[in-house]
C-alpha cells in the first residue's frame, strides 16, 4: 500500500529561530494543508505539510516526542532529527485539540511498533548466536561480505528513502499542476469578465444610436411629408406652368421614392428595435453575475481580515506570556538571593555555636 493519509488539517506552520531558539519565523504566508501520513512498508508514522513547490514539514513521530498546547489556538513540538521545533497555529480550538489527539494516538502506535522491532531485532539476534555456535565456519563467511544486518539496513534503507523522495517529489508536482490550472481558471474568468463587460458596453451603444436614427427619420419622415404638402400646393397654384409641374411631379416622385425606403428603413428599426429587451434582458444577467463575484470576493476578503486578526491575537498573547515569564524570572531571582543570605545567615550561627 506505501504511504497513505490518515489525518488532515489546515494551520498557519511556523519554526524556532535557529539563532535565538526563541522567535517563532513563519514558514508558509498562509494557512496550509498539515496532514498525518502512515508508511506500512516502514510501519511509522510522519507530518507532512507543502506549501506550493516546498516542503516545510517532514517530521517522523517517535515514541520520545511531546506535543503541546501553549495557548488556545496554538501548539508546538520539538524534532531532534530535523533540529527545530515546529509550531501550527490554528484557526479554532477544537482543530487544536483533534491535531492534539492524533498526535497521541500516532505517539503510542510509533511506540507499539518500535516495541515489536525491537522484540524482533532480540529474537532473531538470539537466534544467530545459537546458529554462529553451531557453524563457525558461516560467521566468518559472514564476517568478510558483511554481516546480515548491514545487509538487511544498507540496502532497503535506500531504497525506501528513495521511495520517499519520489513521493514528495509527486505531491510537489501535483501541486505545482493545480496551482497552474487554478491560474488558467482564473484568466479565463477574467477574460470572460471583459467579455461580458464589453458586450455590454457596446450593447448600450447601439442602442442609443438606434434611438437617434430612429428619432433622425421620424424627423426627415415629417420634414418630407411638409414639403410633399407643399409641392401639391405649388403644382394647384402652378398648374397653368407645365414645364414646372413636370419638374415638381419628377421631384414628387422622387421624394415618394425616397419616403418609401426611409420607411423601409423605419421598419426595420423597428425590427431591430424589438431585439432590444432581449439584450436589456442579458445585460441584466451579466450585472446579477457581476454583483455574485463581487460578493465572493468580499467574503474572501473578511475572511483573510478574520484570518490576520487571528495572527495578531496569537502574536500578542505570545508577548505577554513572554513578558508574565520575565516577571517570573525576576521573584525567582530574588527568592534565590534571600535564600542565599538566608543559607549565610545561618553559618554564621553554626560557626558562633
Amino acid at each position: 500500500m506505501g504511504e497513505q493519509p490518515i489525518f488532515t488539517t489546515r494551520a498557519h506552520v511556523f519554526q524556532i529561530d535557529p539563532t535565538t531558539k526563541k522567535n517563532w519565523v513563519p514558514a508558509s504566508k498562509q494557512a496550509v494543508t498539515v496532514s498525518y501520513f502512515y508508511d506500512s512498508t516502514r510501519n511509522s508514522y510522519r507530518i507532512i505539510s507543502v506549501d506550493g513547490s516546498k516542503v516545510i514539514i517532514n517530521s517522523t513521530i517517535t515514541p520520545n516526542m511531546t506535543f503541546t498546547k501553549t495557548s488556545q489556538k496554538f501548539g508546538q513540538w520539538a524534532d531532534s532529527r530535523a533540529n527545530t521545533v515546529f509550531g501550527l497555529g490554528f484557526a479554532s480550538e477544537q482543530q487544536l485539540a483533534k491535531f492534539a489527539e492524533k498526535f497521541q494516538e500516532v505517539k503510542e502506535a510509533a511506540k507499539l511498533a518500535r516495541d515489536k522491532s525491537q522484540e524482533k531485532m532480540e529474537t532473531s539476534s538470539n537466534h544467530s548466536q545459537e546458529s554462529g555456535r553451531e557453524t563457525p565456519s558461516s560467521n566468518q563467511a559472514s564476517s568478510i561480505n558483511g554481516t546480515d544486518d548491514e545487509k538487511i539496513f544498507h540496502g532497503p534503507e535506500a531504497a525506501l528513502l528513495q521511495s520517499e523522495n519520489d513521493r514528495l517529489k509527486t505531491a510537489v508536482e501535483q501541486s505545482n499542476t493545480n496551482a497552474k490550472k487554478w491560474e488558467t481558471e482564473l484568466q479565463t474568468l477574467r477574460e470572460n469578465n471583459a467579455r461580458l463587460v464589453d458586450a455590454l458596453q457596446e450593447s448600450s451603444a447601439n442602442v442609443e444610436s438606434w434611438k437617434k436614427q430612429l428619432c433622425a427619420c421620424k424627423e426627415e419622415s415629417d420634414t418630407l411629408r411638409e414639403k410633399i404638402a407643399e409641392l401639391e400646393a405649388q403644382c394647384n397654384e402652378a398648374s397653368q406652368e407645365k414645364e414646372r409641374n413636370a419638374q415638381l411631379t419628377i421631384r414628387v416622385q422622387e421624394l415618394e421614392t425616397e419616403l418609401q425606403d426611409k420607411e423601409q428603413e423605419l421598419e426595420n428599426l423597428r425590427k431591430q428595435a424589438e431585439i432590444i429587451p432581449q439584450l436589456v434582458s442579458e445585460c441584466e444577467s451579466i450585472t446579477e453575475k457581476l454583483q455574485a463575484a463581487e460578493l465572493k470576493n468580499k467574503d474572501l476578503e473578511e475572511r483573510i481580515g478574520g484570518l490576520q486578526t487571528d495572527i495578531a491575537d496569537n502574536q500578542q498573547k505570545q508577548g505577554n506570556m513572554k513578558g508574565e515569564l520575565k516577571k517570573f524570572m525576576d521573584i525567582l531571582d530574588g527568592k534565590i538571593d534571600e535564600l542565599h543570605e538566608f543559607r549565610q545567615g545561618l553559618s554564621k550561627l553554626g560557626m558562633d555555636n
